[in-house]
């Protein structure tokens, strides 16, 4: 898993070399659309444009919030019109049956703003948390501005980050990626008990 964001994190790099606020933009998009890049290479990496002089802080932080709206919305929209319909014909094989989903869509009625709101928060959540607020339906507006708010407040502390260590940048980074691993690996214990209790069941 190190070596597959280790990957990722340079590509996200040349990216942003390559692009500047637009690379910004389309690298936090790809993050917030169900696809893993780091954000906390991403970020950082942006901050340390900041303190090179090739960017300015609130321009590079507006860029990788809007960027991460856009990719949120992408991902809520797949998840309204066909996410549902998906998982009800093919949630069994990820072991996710018609009571989960249905359990899922009350969770974001109740609770949405704050499920999507502390989502963009949290390492590799944060890259998912859209599609099932699509899936349940989560009213849209809400969903874009919870979004917006937690993800200006993650684009803002880490871009600050990467901008304060400045020219440490380079022998820090390894460390930026930790977070990503460490729940990944939660993940996939989760995701483990979950086919050890379908099997059991069975």
């Amino acid at each position: 898993m190190e070596a597959i964001i280790t990957q990722l994190g340079q590509f996200v790099i040349h990216i942003i070399s390559s692009f500047g606020y637009l690379g910004v933009f389309l690298a936090m998009a790809i993050e917030s659309a169900c696809i893993p890049l780091p954000s906390e290479i991403i970020l950082p990496f942006t901050g340390y444009m900041v303190f090179s002089g090739h960017f300015g802080f609130w321009q590079a932080t507006i860029a990788a919030t809007l960027g991460n709206l856009f990719g949120a919305l992408a991902a809520y929209y797949v998840g309204v019109w066909g996410g549902r319909p998906f998982l009800k014909r093919y949630g069994k094989y990820f072991f996710i049956n018609a009571k989960e989903l249905a359990w899922t869509e009350r969770i974001f009625e109740r609770n949405g703003e704050i499920t999507v709101f502390i989502g963009r928060v949290l390492p590799i959540v944060r890259t998912f948390i859209s599609l099932p607020a699509g899936i349940a339906r989560m009213n849209p507006l809400k969903m874009a501005t919870y979004t917006t708010i937690g993800a200006f407040l993650w684009c803002t502390l880490l871009i600050y980050i990467g901008q304060k260590l400045g020219e440490n940048w380079n022998a820090l980074k390894p460390y930026f990626h930790r977070a990503d691993v460490v729940v990944g690996g939660a993940i996939v214990v989760i995701l483990i008990l979950l086919v050890w209790k379908h099997l059991k069941k069975r």
